[in-house]
């Protein structure tokens, strides 16, 4: 049995970035991912989880060799045994797009057999000020902040500077039922919206302490929705994706589109207007609530039906063929069902919005297991401090 390296301190040279906000190190055989650090650092790194096996976990609890891309991390929270909401602080802006670029296309790569340079474009803004939904826990004295890394311990927050600024002030000045989960959203005309979620004999109650509609301004449109429902989390990227869609959607006057994780219908939309009067859009949403937001806030374009259901439920009965498909999955991808769903359709062309490398990789793999290859991607920081990563690839 491998005795457990956990509390241990090694001296490591850092390899290259890896999927989920670390770095690549070995020592005595095995494999070390290592968050604080930067490719070619040569760190001391304290191991934090070891399950035994071929790799351990860890933190750089010390830099003796930086690198030339180390900076100062803004907030003082994002440290060894500190906040767990960002990862890469310590990094400049520049070479924190250069990291997520080499995820990307190692991702690709490994998954998918693809060979491709990626570049991460940055977003209006800047690299602070942009987190515009926050999902904050209230601790043991009922100060709310975020959890430690891979841990259920609540650092508290005085301040969160990836934050929209003023969202969070209210909710940090007070005190909360230690456990409770509070939900904020600053929508694009400033309102407040705070959810507190609490569970009570096992089941979870919540509670609308300001706010619940947000007002937010994306492709030419006004929407209003839930405030907690899914809406894209940088201020930025909402009206980003939506002109990345239109020009590569390239939908028919008269032809069938689907906008599958249709959300609230913002791709909907785009496609609607390609289409016309004359085309149809159909959009596929599981959450009942952004169903009926949708259909509230695209009321005025009947060639767009909704469809409230799993999308893998809903295709089996879809009409085909279609023209044109836009599909924006959760973090996990679409998977084998809805990919060979999609491509019975037989559409020209596919536009897929995803907000992990990894998950896409393996769905553009199955896709070309059906003829279909990447002909474009774009990726963006609609993530800065942290790993993730936003990419629209091009499907023909």
């Amino acid at each position: 049995m491998t005795t457990s390296w956990l509390g241990r301190v090694l001296e490591v040279e850092v390899g290259a970035v890896a999927h989920g906000g670390h770095c690549v190190a070995r020592a005595e055989g095995r494999v070390v991912f290592v968050r604080h650090a930067l490719p070619g650092e040569q760190v001391r790194v304290e191991i934090t989880e070891d399950n035994g096996g071929s790799f351990c976990r860890g933190d750089a609890v010390e830099v003796l060799t930086p690198s030339p891309h180390r900076v100062p991390p803004p907030c003082p929270l994002a440290v060894p045994g500190g906040c767990g909401g960002c990862d890469w602080q310590h990094a400049s802006p520049d070479h924190q797009r250069e990291l997520k670029a080499a995820v990307v296309a190692e991702q690709l790569q490994r998954l998918a057999g693809i060979e491709r340079d990626v570049v991460v474009e940055a977003l209006d803004g800047g690299p602070l000020d942009w987190r515009s939904r926050v999902r904050l826990v209230a601790g043991h004295d009922g100060r709310a902040g975020l959890r430690a890394h891979h841990s259920h311990r609540v650092v508290a927050l005085e301040d969160c500077p990836i934050a929209v600024p003023g969202e969070l002030d209210d909710v940090l000045a007070r005190r909360w039922r230690p456990g409770s989960e509070l939900e904020v959203t600053q929508d694009a005309d400033g309102g407040v919206h705070v959810r507190e979620l609490s569970t009570v004999r096992g089941k979870v109650r919540a509670r609308q302490l300001s706010g619940g509609i947000a007002v937010q301004h994306a492709a030419g449109r006004d929407w209003r929705l839930d405030a907690h429902g899914f809406w894209q989390v940088h201020p930025a990227a909402a009206s980003t994706l939506a002109a990345v869609v239109a020009e590569w959607a390239e939908a028919p006057v008269g032809g069938s589109a689907w906008d599958l994780y249709a959300g609230v219908g913002l791709f909907a939309s785009v496609l609607a207007s390609q289409v016309g009067t004359s085309g149809r859009v159909l959009a596929v949403e599981s959450g009942r609530r952004a169903v009926a937001d949708g259909e509230s806030n695209l009321a005025d374009l009947p060639q767009v039906s909704w469809q409230a259901g799993r999308v893998e439920h809903v295709l089996a009965s879809a009409a085909t063929p279609v023209d044109v498909v836009v599909l924006d999955p959760p973090r996990k991808g679409a998977g084998k069902a809805v990919v060979e769903s999609i491509v019975a359709g037989a559409p020209d062309r596919i536009v897929y919005v995803a907000c992990d490398p990894a998950a896409l990789a393996r769905d553009v793999a199955t896709f070309a297991s059906h003829g279909y290859s990447l002909t474009d991607l774009r990726a963006f920081d609609a993530f800065p401090m942290t790993h993730h990563v936003e990419c629209v690839a091009l499907l023909s």
